[in-house]
């Protein structure tokens, strides 16, 4: 059984697509490039934002800053309320709380950004640490950001924490801290992204994702 759960934010507490690939599409079109076809922006949920302009657009280094500037410009005026908590989250998290588990939020979105999210939609409350990346781009990576995760919450022994995320950095990141992680289907990830990460358990639902929080790998 775990007792203290990380989250990623994006995909897998809240369905952030509509506001993440609008602030996306408007930071492309600021450098030039109109970008209409939804799959590719949607490859921007999850990963650190200059790390997918690169990839995606061979963008350097000054052009993935100027384009994250336009992001943001976008998001924090309008695209972090183009968001919604997924259905049954909310009673997950009331039920972590009741049963004395701890939750913390490890996401690769800046953490000032992560706060206003968490706050706008009343759930700060359930978490102990609300840990994101920094503005300053030292600490973007996914496994970063778990590491600065358990360093505030104060975790050394991690045989009873388990991350929970929907894309394979999230996996990852649980992989390179020695955590388990619970790959969740409801988000933006596939299965076999998820799978190939090393996701030790896979939750179609939020319910399932209750179930598998629960108890620890298959067969345990």
């Amino acid at each position: 059984m775990y007792h203290t759960i990380l989250f990623d934010l994006d995909g897998t507490l809240t369905d952030s697509c509509l506001g993440i690939t609008n602030a996306v599409a408007y930071a492309l079109r600021r450098c030039g490039i109109e970008e209409k076809d939804i799959n590719v922006l949607k490859k921007f949920i999850g990963p650190p934002l200059n790390a997918s302009f690169a990839k995606y657009y061979g963008f350097p280094p000054a052009r993935c800053d100027e384009a994250v500037g336009y992001y943001r410009e976008y998001y924090i005026k309008t695209g972090i309320y183009e968001n919604r908590v997924y259905d049954g989250i909310e009673e997950l998290l009331a039920w972590l709380k009741d049963t004395g588990r701890r939750a913390i939020v490890a996401t690769a979105k800046p953490e000032p950004a992560a706060l206003l999210v968490m706050e706008h939609f009343k759930l700060a409350p359930y978490f102990d640490v609300i840990a994101g990346a920094s503005m300053d781009y030292s600490r973007v990576e996914k496994s970063d950001v778990i590491r600065y995760a358990l360093d505030r919450a104060g975790i050394s022994d991690l045989s009873e924490v388990v991350m929970v995320g929907d894309r394979e950095n999230d996996i990852q990141g649980a992989r390179d801290n020695g955590l388990d992680s619970i790959g969740v289907l409801y988000g933006y990830g596939s299965r076999e992204e998820l799978l190939e990460a090393g996701a030790l358990q896979i939750a179609e639902t939020v319910e399932d994702l209750r179930a598998c929080i629960g108890k620890r790998a298959e067969g345990e």
